[in-house]
């Protein structure tokens, strides 16, 4: 359970992304670019934070290694890494 608002503002992206299918039906740029992830922008505009705010969390979940990118023209891309989410869910199960 997230402790901080930060905590749930990361915990609230990565759900976000994880859920495609939602995002393409009530965005149709989403939709047609869904197969890339989805940009800060929309992250930001799905979860109603401020941009900066969403590329901070986005950048450091990247250097976790939860998230990955993925350059497309100017754009970047941000999708879950669902392999590194598994391993440390598993590690937080087994209790470090």
């Amino acid at each position: 359970m997230p402790r901080t608002p930060a905590e749930r503002t990361r915990t609230a992206i990565l759900a976000w992304l994880g859920e495609p299918a939602a995002r393409a039906a009530r965005n149709r740029w989403c939709a047609a670019r869904g197969e890339h992830g989805a940009t800060a922008r929309a992250v930001a505009a799905g979860l109603g934070i401020p941009l900066p705010a969403a590329k901070t969390h986005l950048a450091l979940l990247v250097d976790l290694g939860l998230l990955r990118t993925r350059r497309v023209c100017h754009r970047t891309y941000y999708r879950r890494d669902e392999f590194r989410i598994a391993e440390v869910a598993r590690l937080f199960e087994k209790g470090w």
